[in-house]
This record gives C-alpha cells, structure tokens and sequence, in this order.
C-alpha cells in the first residue's frame, strides 16, 4: 500500500501568472502560439529563479509560484512584465501574448510541491483583475511592499472572491513614471499628457482620508466621509470641485501635495483623517495651498456617532469660509445634503458606494444587497432608490439581464420614486437620467441630467448624461463639449474610460476615424474591461483597418452584441447615422 503524501502549511507570497487570450491565440495558429510561449516562459521561468521563487503548478498557458517575500515577488512581477514587453514589440500586435499576474500573501497548504488553499484561490482571482501585461496585488501584499518598491498603486477596492466568504481588497500596480506596458500599443499619446489649466475660480480636491481606526473593515466609513464631504462643496457653484473618482486615485500612496495639484490643476487640496472607536468619532482635516504647501487651516472635531453629519457639516462650512468669504452660511444650510436619519441606512450606502466605484458589473448583486436594507430601514432614502435605478442600468449596459423586462420596470420604478423623494439632489437626478436614459426615456433623461448639473456645475457624471444624450440625438460637437467637461471634472480615476469612450463614439459618427480610434484606445487603457470602452474599440479599430484588435475587443462582449445595437437603435431613433455603427460592428465581428 502506498504510503500517504505528507501535507504542509505555510505562509508564502503566491505568484500566479496567466495567457490573456490564449483560446483564441491557439485557435488562429496553434504551431506559433506553442513556440512564442516557449519562448515567454523561459523569460519568465529565468526571473522566477532570480528572485528566489519556486515555481508550483503549471498548466498550459498558466504558471503558480511561491515566494518567501513579498516584496520579490511584486519585484519580480513587475520585472517579468517589462521583459515580456520588450519580447513581444517586435512581434505584430495579434500574435503577442501578454501575461496577467497576481499577487497575495496567506496560507498555503503544500502537498508533493504543488499549492493549494484559499491563498491560491484569491491570487488567481487577482490575476484575472489584471490588465493584460499588467499587475494586481491584495491589499495583505500592498501593506508589505507599498512604502519598499518605487511602485504606483491603484485601490480596486473590495473583490468579491469566488469560493471565499470575504471580499479581498486589490491594487493595480505600475512602475512611477512608467506606463504599463500594454499602453504602449500603437504609439499613442499618453492620455491628458499635459497638466490641466486652473480654472478662474477656487479649486479643490478632497483626498481620501486616512483611516485610523485600525480596522480595515472601516475603510469604506472613512471613503464615505470623504464622498459626502466632496458632494456638499461641489454644490457651490462658485467652486470647482474635482469629482472623486479622480481623488481615489490617490488612496493608499504616498503623496506630494505640489503633484498632486498639478497633476489634478487645483489650487486646493483637503486631507484629513477619520478614527472611529466604539460609539466616538474623532474626524481631523487640512486645508493646503497646493502649489506652496502652506497649511491654511487645520482642526479636529470629536462627537457622537450619532453627530456624525453635524461633524461634516462643520468641516465643509469652515472650508467654504476660507476659499469663498463671500459664500453665506445660510447658503450651506439650504444646499445641506438631506440624509437619512438611520445610520445603519447611511452605513449600507456607504457600503454601495464603495462597491459601485469599481465600475464592475460582478459588484452589482452586492451591491443592491445593500441598497435594498437601507431601503428598507428609511423607505424614503431618495439616494439609495437613485443609487438601485443606476445598478439596474448598469445591468443593462453590461448585458446580464436574465429577465430584461423586469429590469427594466425595475429601473423604471427606482428612478421615478428617487425623483419624487428627492428631485434637488443633483446625485439623484443623474443616477436617475442614467437609469431612464438606458432604458429608452431619453427626453426624460435628458430633462433630469441637466437639471443636475443646474444644481451642480461640478457633478462629473451629470456632463456625462447630457453628454451622451446629445450623442445619440446627433448633436455631436454638443457632445463632444460636456464630455470634455466630465473629463476635466475627473482628471484621473476608474470614471474617465465611460467618458473617452463616448468621445469616441462623437468622433466615429462625425466620420474623424483617427481620432475615434485614438480615443477608443484610450479609454481601453484606462479600464479593459468597461463595456463601452470594448465596444468603442471593436468599432473604431475595424473602420481603420486593425480588424485582428477589433475583433479581440469584440469577442469580450460578443453575447451582448445584439442587445447594444438593439439599445442603441433605440436611443438613435431618427439619427440616420445608426448604420455607421452597424457597419462598424459588422466588420468588428469579422475575424481579419
């Protein structure tokens, strides 16, 4: 009889690497594929052993690994990925096999040299969270390697792990000062290379605030704060408020204030800190002058839990009092964003929002899970049925529908009951139009996205709407003005690629190819797995003639094809350019 395998456990850094694309590179030349794969491992296999990693499971295109430090298996990552580019550029664009990897530290078992456990199981599902040529850790490796390595991190927030009951926070990672290396294709500018010009009036940014409460489970507590501190400024229209997702960027780094205001052109920047500790909370803040770094102001303001919006309001009138003199405390006290009066409505929201920033349709079932309790506990809560409406949406526009009439009465319901409860907050309304628009009541759409950027000038998202609906009507310089707009308003962060997107599509119906195409690269680079951005660079790829790129983009939303150009038929009505992106989508399906 066979004596047993022994089984171990034991804490390693687990390196899990992976072909983006390999089914389909093997289905045009399995011969090719073979031998450049040879090729790419020995790279890979070469560095794994030069930084002190035992490579474990293999199969196929897929390699798993293990580290005793984190710090060299980020290291060698992110070495493997600069190598692998450089291999890769003399080859042409559709023959080039780009690794994901990912990146955790946590418990292992071992047993006759392979890995196996949840450890394994996270850094897998990180991996497939990574750009093509791209790194993505957990936050367990990014505490362990973020103040070591001269790297550049970007919070995806909360993951929802298959087969793990706890979501796992992941990083993007890219060398500073470098661009990862998939964004180098095509020799394009980078995006918004120049920093953006001040505007004539103040500018703020508010940075995430650190949380101290010790607890990573708080986070979202803390990010909440900083989301409805930046909402009650940008209200001002003598302000201009960057809009968060740009500000989120920044969470978790390093920061210099002077970069940061040039990098997001203000002249201001908030940060702060939140400690929350049993029924206490202790919220601290700073007002700095970005280009001198002076302070210009600094308090901390202790209270109940319950007073916990008194404490914000607080901070936001101070601010406003400094930059505007002007501004009168009673306009503060009538923009004052209504709130619900269950903090366990206001947590669940929160807890939605954190979610909802990831622009992530796998996020959505968790997501409504969460508005639905604080629906249920404040019925009345017009921003969680705002909030519901915009999920059923984006449900849509991924094309996850399992009963889309449902869906639609749904989104219909949340947005027109938001509307009723709430029709000043210019949040609601945009989350609103977002849900009316995608499901074909455009007019109405139209009517509520510019009443919310009426009410704030500043709100990113609301540019957007009035943006895209005036895309579809075919007024494209229109078009092409509010996105530019939305994009100042959101210089960077997970926002922008929505945005370029629709960019683009204004420039393909205007029938400027180049710049479409440029666009639509853009947007693919800035999140590769955001529907509009695929579909953009199906279509604009095929019209100038890169049919192998058009038709990779295309197969990442090919069961949703019919539904985008029935949606789109739909908010095209009477454009008669509709039949530029049939054709474009056509020639986008078709294998070069």
């Amino acid at each position: 009889m066979a004596e047993p395998i022994e089984t171990k456990r034991r804490l390693v850094a687990i390196f899990a690497a992976d072909v983006e694309g390999y089914s389909r590179l093997m289905g045009a030349d399995e011969v090719a594929t073979l031998d450049t794969l040879t090729a790419r491992r020995e790279i890979l296999d070469g560095l794994l052993a030069t930084h002190g990693g035992r490579i474990a499971n293999t199969a196929g295109d897929s390699v798993l690994a293990e580290f005793g430090s984190a710090v060299d298996a980020v290291r060698c990552a992110m070495e493997a990925q600069i190598a692998l580019a450089k291999a890769n550029s003399i080859l042409p664009e559709n023959r080039q096999i780009n690794f994901r990897i990912g990146v955790h530290v946590g418990d292992v078992m071992v047993r006759a040299g392979d890995l196996f456990g949840d450890g394994v199981n996270i850094a897998a599902r990180l991996q497939t969270l990574a750009r093509a040529g791209g790194l993505c850790v957990s936050g367990v490796t990014y505490d362990q390697v973020r103040k070591i390595l001269p790297l550049s991190f970007t919070d995806l927030g909360a993951q929802a792990v298959k087969n793990i009951e706890e979501p796992v926070r992941a990083y993007q990672v890219e060398v500073r000062g470098m661009k990862a290396p998939s964004a180098a294709k095509d020799g394009l500018p980078p995006v918004d290379s120049k920093p953006p010009i001040l505007p004539d009036k103040p500018s703020i940014a508010v940075l995430p605030f650190q949380n101290m409460s010790g607890d990573p489970e708080q986070e979202y507590f803390s990010d909440g704060m900083v989301e409805d501190i930046t909402t009650a400024l940008s209200r001002f229209k003598s302000l201009f408020v960057i809009a968060r997702n740009s500000s989120f960027t920044y969470k978790g780094k390093a920061i210099d204030i002077k970069q940061v205001g040039h990098e997001l052109g203000v002249r201001y920047v908030l940060e702060g800190s939140v400690r929350k500790s049993g029924g206490r909370v202790r919220i601290t803040g700073q007002l700095i002058e970005a280009s001198t770094g002076a302070h210009l102001w600094a308090d901390k303001f202790d209270g109940a839990l319950e007073e916990v919006f008194d404490l914000q309001d607080g901070i936001t009138e101070q601010i406003v009092t400094i930059l505007v003199p002007r501004v009168r405390k009673a306009e503060i006290e009538r923009l004052e964003r209504k709130r619900p009066d269950s903090l366990d409505a206001y947590d669940s929201i929160l807890r939605a929002q954190a979610l909802m920033r990831n622009e992530n349709p796998k996020d959505i079932p968790a997501t409504l899970v969460h508005l639905e309790r604080a629906i249920q506990l404040v019925p009345n809560y017009a921003l969680a049925h705002a909030f519901t409406a915009s999920c059923y949406a984006r449900i849509y526009i991924a094309g996850a529908n399992i009963d889309l009439e449902e869906d639609r009465r749904k989104a219909r319901y949340f947005a027109r009951r938001a509307v009723e409860l709430d029709n000043d907050d210019p949040e609601v309304l945009a989350h609103a139009s977002l849900a009316l628009g995608n499901y074909g009541e455009g007019e109405t759409a139209l009517f509520l996205a510019e009443r919310s950027i009426s009410l704030n000038p500043n709100l990113a998202s609301g540019w957007f709407m009035v943006g895209s609906i005036n895309l579809y009507a075919g007024d494209y310089e229109k078009a092409l003005e509010c996105q530019a707009r939305s994009l100042r308003l959101t210089p960077i962060g997970p926002g922008r690629s929505g945005v370029m997107a629709s960019t683009s599509l204004a420039y393909l119906l205007s029938n400027r190819h180049e710049e479409a195409y440029s666009w639509a690269e853009r947007a693919y680079q800035e999140n590769p797995n955001h529907p509009f951005a695929l579909r953009a660079l199906a279509m604009c790829a095929a019209l100038v003639g890169k049919r192998a790129r058009a038709h990779m983009a295309f197969q990442h939303f090919a069961p949703a094809y019919s539904r985008f150009l029935e949606r789109t038929k739909i908010f095209m009505a009477g454009n008669k350019d509709f039949e530029k992106i049939v054709e474009a989508m056509r020639l986008a399906s078709t294998p070069e």
